[in-house]
């Protein structure tokens, strides 16, 4: 479990942060995209998902609970509708977090928080033959890997074994 923050939470009062974190998520659910600050978009990163993933349960109990955060009626509507219904098939990481540089004014870190847009890629597993089957060629692959095993070993020896007259000189001339 992530441990809470302690101190000044981003420049104020807890209160204060919960005001910025919901007037960042409202903005990012109304135009997919917001340039913030790092910290401000690694802070609303969490929020914003925990929000997305309401509105993909989509009833009245997490509506009203999205609306105790995002105060707009429009953007909560377009969240429910439009948002949630694209990220129906995903199952988390629904925004993405790319640094762009410094501010001109005060050289503030500064990132892109956007919604991810691309399809989810689903990673599909294939058996070509049946489980018994593939476990009967499985003995004949390590009396083959078995010998070249044997010759991987023996070569650092053969190696270290050259190795060892030749820093036995350098000592000698050391010496002498």
């Amino acid at each position: 479990m992530p441990k809470p923050t302690k101190g000044a939470r981003l420049g104020g009062s807890p209160a204060h942060e919960r005001l910025i974190l919901a007037n960042l998520a409202t903005d990012l659910f109304r135009h997919g995209k917001i340039r913030t600050t790092v910290t401000k978009a690694k802070r609303l990163r969490p929020v914003a998902e925990r929000l997305i993933t309401k509105a993909k349960k989509g009833d009245i109990h997490n509506r009203r609970q999205v609306l105790s955060v995002v105060k707009d009626k429009g953007v909560v509507h377009h969240l429910f509708t439009e948002i949630a219904t694209t990220f129906a098939e995903r199952p988390g990481g629904y925004t993405r977090i790319t640094k762009v540089g410094p501010r001109k004014g005060d050289n503030a870190p500064m990132a892109v928080i956007e919604l991810v847009t691309e399809p989810l890629n689903a990673v599909t597993t294939r058996r070509t033959e049946a489980p018994a089957a593939a476990a009967a060629p499985a003995p004949a692959a390590e009396e083959t890997e078995a010998p070249k095993a044997e010759e991987a070993a023996e070569a650092p020896k053969a190696e270290a074994a050259e190795e060892t007259p030749a820093a036995e000189a350098e000592a000698k001339k050391d010496e002498a």
